[in-house]
């Protein structure tokens, strides 16, 4: 028993390791090809990649790391958070009332339909050029995959599940918290992944139109200035935080979900265990497929 564990556990860490190196390998190939490019281009707007790491560890190491970094994390941060509760809070009441989604669906689709950056001057006239105006702006554009997602999440609850769960009398806050929730998580999270790019974007948008900090501000500032090696390691910075939260994120899914990995089997290997012929019998009963929810009422 303990052989066959210390073989999976050994064949676990190979494939971590094989992943890892397959995940650096292409970007190091690229920076790679692009350092051999650069330094024979000798090109204005591609500075070699000695002068671009040069001018990365003066600027974010850590000088204007409080004065442009901390403010774009924190708008975004509030922006993102905002999206999520409102999407999510908004997506349980449509999901679950038939009457509520089709009356909101014109609004729904209207708004979703307005880009965010167009709405800037009208985030400037309302909130002036604040914090307020540039999380609004990220609200109005991350918001949407949350919101319809949480929909399709709560509209694909089981019917059998929520028949039982009225017949039994279960408080709604119970049937929310324990049965609907729950089922609809896979899809939340996926939308939150899809808004966290979003915020990112946005984030550099507003901040390039009447601002005074922030990463999309000094992106902007640098091009206009001619400072292109400052204005790549802005770039470049605004990828490594990109990919650095993606990571958190996916993390955060495994943990909050690992019970939806392991039913889809994505948890990693596990030793097999041997079932009795009644613990089968359930099993298969429990995997047969079940009425699906065909308007999500609760």
């Amino acid at each position: 028993m303990s052989r066959t564990t210390n073989g999976a556990a050994s064949r676990g860490l190979n494939r971590r390791a094989l992943g890892l190196l397959l995940e650096l390998a292409l970007p190091v190939a690229v920076l790679v090809g692009y350092g051999v490019w650069a330094s024979r281009a000798q090109s204005f707007y591609f500075p070699p990649l000695d002068e671009i790491g040069r001018y990365f560890n003066e600027l974010w190491l850590f000088d204007r790391v409080g004065s442009d970094l901390v403010p774009s994390l924190v708008r975004m941060g509030a922006g993102y958070l905002a999206s999520v509760v409102v999407g999510v809070s908004l997506g349980l009441l449509l999901g679950m009332s038939r009457v509520l989604r089709t009356a909101a669906e014109p609004v729904v689709e209207f708004l979703r339909a307005l880009p965010a950056p167009a709405l800037i001057p009208f985030s400037l006239l309302l909130f002036g050029s604040g914090d307020s105006s540039k999380i609004f702006v990220i609200v109005l554009g991350a918001v949407w995959p949350i919101l319809l997602n949480s929909i399709d999440g709560v509209r694909g609850v089981d019917a059998q599940q929520l028949d039982m769960a009225r017949a039994y009398r279960i408080p709604l806050a119970a049937r929310v918290t324990r049965i609907i929730l729950p089922a609809a998580a896979p899809r939340i999270f996926a939308g939150m992944r899809t808004s966290l790019a979003i915020a990112i974007i946005l984030m550099v948008v507003s901040e390039m139109v009447a601002s005074s900090d922030g990463l999309g501000y000094f992106v902007l500032e640098q091009q206009r200035s001619f400072a292109i090696p400052e204005m790549w390691t802005g770039i470049i910075l605004l990828g490594v935080l990109g990919y650095v939260l993606n990571w958190l994120f996916l993390r955060l899914e495994r943990r909050v979900l690992a019970w939806h990995f392991g039913l889809k089997g994505l948890a990693g290997p596990a030793a097999p265990r041997k079932q009795s012929g009644r613990a089968a019998r359930r099993s298969a009963r429990a995997s047969s497929p079940s009425a699906p929810s065909s308007d999500g009422e609760v």
